[in-house]
């Protein structure tokens, strides 16, 4: 990743239906001409949408200027089954893979003893071996990418373990992490500073979710498994919890505060999560004052 301006980039979902598929692609249309450095792809839990992701990457990759980094998670998965993914992005020329844990599938049994790897850092690990092999066309292999948590991880409460982990995940080959959403940024400047103590000094990209309804302001706390919600904004949000284009005024007007400060502490990039819509997007891009570019240009290591 180039360390000398920050990186911007947005996050969609695969689409479930005709009409979330045509909503998807008018928000790729309409973020396409700003041209972020990156998008990155969601992977569903125990085979939900992974087929979805797989086409939805490489329609992408071929067919617009951006350039996608697909999700790849340890869930329900052997090595051969991983192993067949890499060579199938590899052979779209696809740059980047985010590795992740991944959610426990709720509609189908699990069992996690079952899986290849049991945990992140031997996901990484394995694309590392990938990479070593010559199977991609770029020497580098693939970029590997990894998840923070500057609120700490749900799964693991003691910090100080918490951050062995994600060394460990460094260690093994993460080139850079993007972080989990947050609504604080001291959440996000502490965790930043708390990895450079720990010898972790890849880039962090700081995940950014504006709110955009009450409903979503839910969703938010159940899919960020446990996201704090500063005061200020919840009393800015019951404001005008009725009205609901006051909500998305107050929303976007958060993120776009959190977006400059975090510019303002050097930042290594931030990572928009639009869930498939681009109007709040678009409002924080332009508000911020960032010039387009001409092409795309994903981390690199």
């Amino acid at each position: 990743m180039r360390r000398d301006s920050p990186t911007f980039s947005f996050e969609f979902f695969p689409p479930k239906t005709p009409e979330a598929a045509e909503i998807l692609y008018q928000t790729i249309r309409d973020l396409e001409s700003y041209m972020p450095h990156f998008i990155s792809v969601t992977y569903g839990a125990g085979g939900s949408t992974r087929d979805l992701t797989h086409d939805l990457v490489e329609r992408i990759q071929h067919t617009t200027k951006l350039d996608p980094i697909p999700h790849l998670t340890c869930i329900c998965h052997s090595e051969e089954e991983i192993e067949a993914i890499l060579l199938r992005y590899a052979r779209s020329a696809i740059g980047n893979i985010l590795a992740l844990g991944g959610d426990r599938p709720r509609d189908i049994p699990y069992d996690k003893s079952r899986d290849s790897f049991q945990h992140a850092v031997d996901l990484v690990k394995f694309i590392r071996r990938f990479n070593e092999s010559g199977a991609h066309p770029e020497d580098r292999g693939f970029g590997i990418g990894v998840a923070g948590f500057p609120e700490g991880h749900p799964a693991t409460p003691n910090r100080l373990v918490e951050m062995d982990h994600l060394k460990a995940k460094v260690d093994a080959g993460a080139d850079y992490m993007v972080t989990q959403l947050f609504f604080d940024n001291r959440d996000f400047l502490d965790f930043r500073e708390r990895c450079a103590l720990a010898g972790i000094h890849i880039p962090i990209i700081a995940g950014i979710m504006p709110i955009t309804s009450i409903s979503g302001f839910k969703r938010i706390a159940e899919l960020a498994g446990g996201a704090r919600f500063p005061a200020k904004l919840v009393r800015a949000l019951q404001r005008c919890e009725n009205d609901p284009e006051g909500v998305r005024r107050v929303g976007v007007h958060f993120a776009l505060e959190q977006c400059h400060d975090l510019l303002d502490n050097n930042v290594a990039g931030i990572h928009f999560y639009t869930l498939n819509r681009s109007d709040a997007t678009r409002v924080i891009f332009d508000s911020l004052g960032i010039p387009r570019r001409r092409s795309a240009q994903a981390p690199t290591a």
